[in-house]
């Protein structure tokens, strides 16, 4: 079948917004012809500075012929209401069908729809796609009779549109009627590399447009580009007895900044090797998207960077090289400008100047944080078995960077220039690394402090953060979440599970300053967060749930330990079996409750248990009971939940031989209140009730 070939070749497309860009057109196009009824095969979708391309294999040439019936007026109508049936749907009235439904005779009429040719499809829908493309952002250009408002939006102006069908040229027109005729037609040619090779050239089909165009030193695919700019980088690296430093990120960036990715090494003056590497690298990355390179032996930085050109330079790339330095070297001067001025001022003496700084409007200054974070900081110390003096310095000193010229024009290094200026002032090594960490972790990939007092402090932050949020009623919803309180609330339980720290969340949100309310509050806001993180970890969230439905499950190391050993237990047939007795057992009581508007408070009696199961069912829970809340005391959760399991064999057995609504009263209410102690047996591990089938 045939090939579907589109090319939108525009002015250029900023990088962050590519990929996006790219599945978007896959998925409009793909979407669009799957409802129109046009067969695909697979497809592929292509983004460059300058150009965004999809291919789709194996398009049906046209859409299905289609059958519709129409049910009309009864035998026996006016012969003007068949006239008017006939003629709605198109076809004679000596072509309609008299039809006996059971319900009586009635005319139909029989409708043959053929389907159209994909390309007439094709003329439809790449327009409406055009004009509502989901760009971000967008900006309107060309001129024309209607006006600005009624021109076609996007990213960057379009130069030329491919619309190739089994290679034949698809008459699609980006004009309306309100555009006076200014759009683009669609046709076969594009053009290669801006600079290197911008002449115009015509493609026939996918093979030869993406042979033309690296020809024409166009990369198309842009895990190519990211292979050729690591791969070249690396090599560039080595021969300097160097090694890049990995920044995927800035990898996918600088992949989309060019076609034709030529790497060049270049230096850094060595005055500059005084500034802290973050600040180095910190502009190096965000102003001029280069690559840093460090020694492997001793992992520090180098003064070499590796720039990535959009041309293969005649001189080989010298005066590219000396441009970027050049640039470099202006910037770097700024940076050292700031670091030399800020050690000039004690981190100490900065403190004061947080009472200026709004942390926000209804909780007061940075100062004032600070204040909060040093009091929590030093109780959580104290806990932790640590010196609560060093929490409350490096408290103290955590947010005073804020106040210096490097963090004022690199934000993205507060924390770290704290840590670089406390070791100048000769502040305990702690304190120093304190105020660095106070910050972490803010994501997945961030690494977790686990020095005490670096622990210590970066819970206090985000604790006062929490807590002083929820209390002026400014907590996420939906997706909308302005001060990053999922984040901070992740980032308390990494803190506490990757350091195995035993310490309640209830007692800490009320040092934090909390009421009562709004401590509940808060755990159930960290149960949600929690679900989410032991969800990565493979654990489930109905589990989570159970646990936390007990009441009191603060201790977060001690409730993962218990959500593991249950999801141990559950994923077993003993497991299974017994969360199906759960059930069973529950909608058993629940149904027979609600009968007799009576509870059926456990224990049963045991001189009642009449046959041998019951019997036997009792006797386990005799066992089975003292010995799980033993293990549970000393928590021990994978002995709690073997106790558990022992139940397996005498539950299915009393299920399989009691009758539970025995015609007797009393040996009725008896077996009820068998069920019921195994049900309050089982809750007092987890509500079993919240537990998802397997």
């Amino acid at each position: 079948m045939p090939e579907l070939l589109i090319e939108i070749r525009s002015e250029e497309i900023p990088a962050r917004l590519q990929a996006r860009a790219a599945a978007d057109l896959t998925r409009l196009v793909v979407e669009g012809l799957t409802a129109a009824g046009v067969a695909l095969g697979p497809a592929r979708a292509f983004a460059t500075p300058r150009r965004l391309a999809l291919v789709i294999d194996d398009v049906a040439a046209a859409q299905p012929d289609l059958k519709d019936e129409r049910r009309g007026p009864r035998q026996g109508a006016p012969e003007a209401a068949v006239a008017g049936f006939a003629q709605g749907a198109g076809v004679a009235v000596a072509d309609l069908e008299l039809r006996d439904t059971g319900k009586g005779s009635f005319h139909f009429a029989v409708i043959d729809r053929p389907g159209r040719p994909t390309p007439l499809v094709l003329t439809e829908l790449l327009p409406q796609i055009l004009w509502a493309f989901p760009w971000p952002k967008a900006m309107r250009w060309g001129a024309g009779a209607g006006g600005l408002s009624s021109k076609l939006v996007w990213v960057r102006p379009i130069q030329s549109l491919i619309v190739l069908f089994g290679g034949a040229i698809v008459d699609v027109r980006t004009s309306r009627g309100d555009d006076d005729g200014h759009g683009l037609a669609a046709g076969g040619i594009t053009a290669g590399h801006r600079f290197m090779a911008p002449e115009s050239f015509a493609v026939a089909d996918f093979a030869a447009y993406r042979a033309k165009l690296r020809d024409a030193f166009v990369m198309l695919d842009p895990e190519e580009r990211k292979q050729v700019i690591r791969k070249d980088a690396a090599a560039l690296a080595t021969a300097e007895g160097l090694e890049v430093v990995p920044d995927e990120a800035l990898l996918d960036e600088v992949a989309g900044l060019v076609e034709w990715p030529v790497p060049v090494l270049g230096r850094i003056d060595d005055a500059f090797m005084a500034v802290p590497a973050e600040v180095l690298t910190s502009t190096m990355r965000a102003n001029q998207k280069y690559f840093a390179l460090r020694d492997p032996k001793t992992g520090k930085m180098a003064p070499r960077f590796v720039a990535v050109a959009n041309l293969a330079a005649r001189d080989g790339g010298k005066a590219i090289v000396a441009g970027n330095e050049r640039v470099l070297r202006a910037r770097l001067s700024d940076a050292k400008f700031f670091w030399d001025q800020d050690l000039k001022t004690r981190l100490e003496d900065r403190v004061a100047a947080l009472d200026g700084i709004v942390f926000h409007a209804r909780l007061g200054t940075v100062g004032q944080k600070v204040g909060r974070i040093r009091r929590l900081a030093g109780i959580i110390a104290g806990a932790l078995g640590a010196d609560p003096a060093l929490a409350d310095r490096a408290a103290l000193l955590a947010k005073a960077d804020l106040t210096s010229g490097v963090v004022g024009e690199f934000p993205e290094v507060q924390g770290i220039m704290g840590r670089y200026y406390a070791r100048h002032d000769g502040e305990d090594p702690a304190v120093a690394e304190a105020i660095a960490d106070h910050w972490k972790p803010q994501g997945p990939g961030d690494a977790c402090p686990t020095a005490a007092i670096s622990v210590a402090v970066a819970l206090a932050d985000k604790l006062d953060t929490l807590v002083g949020f929820f209390a002026i009623d400014e907590k996420p919803t939906g997706s909308k979440d302005p001060f990053a309180l999922r984040r901070a609330a992740l980032g308390v339980i990494r803190l506490i599970l990757e350091n195995a720290l035993r310490l309640p969340l209830s007692p800490l949100f009320a040092a934090a300053g909390a009421t009562s309310e709004g401590a509940a509050e808060l755990l159930g806001f960290f149960a949600d967060r929690l679900k989410v993180a032991l969800r990565e970890q493979g654990l489930r969230y109905d589990l989570v749930e159970a646990v936390f439905a007990l009441g009191g499950q603060d201790d977060l190391v001690s409730m993962v330990a218990r959500v593991r050993a249950l999801q141990d237990l559950v994923e077993t047939a003993d497991g299974t079996n017994l969360l199906a007795a759960y059930g069973r057992a529950a909608n058993i009581l629940r149904i027979e409750q609600k009968r007799d508007k009576a509870v059926f408070v456990p224990p049963a009696d045991r001189a009642r248990l009449a046959q041998r199961e019951e019997q036997a069912l009792a006797a386990a829970l005799d066992s089975a009971l003292p010995a799980a809340r033993a293990a549970l005391v000393q928590e021990d959760y994978a002995a709690t939940m073997a106790a558990l399991a022992t139940l397996r064999v005498p539950v299915d057995g009393f299920f399989d031989a009691v009758t539970v609504n025995a015609d007797d009263r009393v040996l009725r209410e008896n077996r009820l209140k068998l069920l019921a102690e195994l049900s309050s047996t089982l809750d007092q591990v987890a509500d079993f009730a919240k537990i998802e089938g397997p």
